[in-house]
C-alpha cells in the first residue's frame, strides 16, 4: 500500500506505537510518521506508506496547530501532566486577562529551550533516554515562530488554549515558561492536534475505524496521491518519458519552466518520481518511485 494516511492518534500511545498499529492493519510494512506526537496527545499523525515513505525530506518543515489545556499551580520535569512535580503547589492569582497579557511575550520568532525529557537529539541520541539514564541532557535553545497563542478561557486553575507553531516548536515549553511569568508554575494537561501542515482532522481516521476497515477500505479513505504537497505542481507523462525518468535521465518538461520541484505521474494516481528543474525546462529526477 503506497499513500500517506492521516491518523487521529489517540491518547497514552506512543508515534512509534502507531507505525505498529498501522502495519497490521494495512500489511504494509514500510511506515513511518512525519514528526512525533507525545503519548499524552491526541489528533493528527500523518504517516507515509510503502513507497511514498521515500517522500519524507519533502514534509519537514510544516506548521502544526493545537488545543489543548494548561494547569497552573505547579511544574513537572517533563512540562506536562506525565512528569512529576517539580515545584511545591501554588494557587493562581491571576485573572483571564492577566494570563492573556503575560501570554503576549508568545509571539512571532523567538528561541525556545526544549524540555529535556523530548525526542530532540543530542549526539543522535534521543533527549527523553538520556534523561531517563539519569544523564546530563545538554538541550540548546532552538529558533522558533509562534503564529499564535490565544488563551481561549479559564475555569478554576485551568485555561484552554488554542496555537499555531512553527515544525520544531513545543507546546510543552510554553505552558512550562508561561507558569514561571505567573510566578506559581504550570504544565500542560492536554494536547490534540488540530493540523499538521495541509492535514487536518477532517481527513483523519481513528485507530478503531482502522481497524475495522479491510486494506482496501483503508486505501479508499488515503488522501488523493495528487493533493501530497501541494506546493509542487503535478504533470503527466507518456511512457518514453517515464522510462527516461525511471533510469535517472534527465528530461525536459516545457510546462514547468520556473517551478523548482514538480510531481511526476504515469496516471492519474500513479507517482513516478519528483523531479529537480536543472535549468530552463530540464528536470532531473531525484526520487523514483519505481
Amino acid at each position: 500500500m503506497n499513500g500517506l494516511i492521516v491518523l487521529d492518534k489517540p491518547a497514552g500511545v506512543t508515534s512509534h506505537d502507531v507505525v505498529s498499529i498501522v502495519r497490521r492493519a494495512t500489511g504494509e510494512r514500510s511506515v513511518g510518521h512525519l514528526g512525533t506526537l507525545d503519548p499524552m496527545a491526541t489528533g493528527v499523525l500523518p504517516l507515509l506508506l510503502g513507497k511514498h515513505t521515500r517522500l519524507a525530506q519533502f514534509f519537514g518543515q510544516a506548521e502544526k496547530s493545537y488545543t489543548g489545556h494548561i494547569r497552573f499551580g505547579f511544574a513537572t520535569d517533563s512540562f506536562d501532566a506525565d512528569g512529576s512535580p517539580t515545584t511545591e503547589p501554588k494557587p493562581l492569582t491571576q485573572s483571564l486577562e492577566e494570563l492573556r497579557e503575560l501570554a503576549k511575550k508568545f509571539d512571532g520568532p523567538m528561541d525556545q529551550m526544549p524540555p529535556i525529557f523530548s525526542a530532540k537529539k543530542i549526539n543522535g541520541v534521543a533527549a527523553h533516554k538520556l534523561a531517563r539514564a539519569g544523564k546530563e541532557v545538554d538541550v540548546k535553545p532552538a529558533r522558533i515562530v509562534i503564529h499564535r497563542f490565544a488563551l481561549t478561557g479559564l475555569e478554576g486553575d485551568t485555561a484552554t488554549f488554542e496555537m499555531t507553531v512553527s515544525s520544531g516548536g513545543y507546546v510543552r515549553s510554553v505552558a512550562h515558561e508561561l507558569g514561571e511569568s505567573a510566578g506559581c508554575g504550570a504544565h500542560l494537561s492536554s494536547l490534540r492536534r488540530t493540523q499538521a501542515g495541509a492535514f487536518d482532522l477532517s481527513q483523519s481516521i481513528t485507530v478503531e475505524d482502522l481497524r475495522s476497515l479491510t486494506p482496501e477500505g483503508i486505501e479508499a479513505r488515503l488522501p488523493h496521491p495528487r493533493t501530497l504537497l501541494p506546493e509542487m505542481p503535478s504533470v503527466t507523462v507518456n511512457e518514453t518519458t517515464a522510462g527516461r525518468l525511471r533510469n535517472g535521465m534527465q528530461t525536459n518538461l516545457p510546462e514547468f519552466s520556473n517551478a523548482p520541484l514538480i510531481k511526476v505521474f504515469t496516471g492519474p494516481r500513479e507517482l513516478l518520481c519528483i523531479a529537480k528543474r536543472i535549468a530552463g525546462t530540464l528536470m532531473q529526477p531525484i526520487v523514483v518511485m519505481g
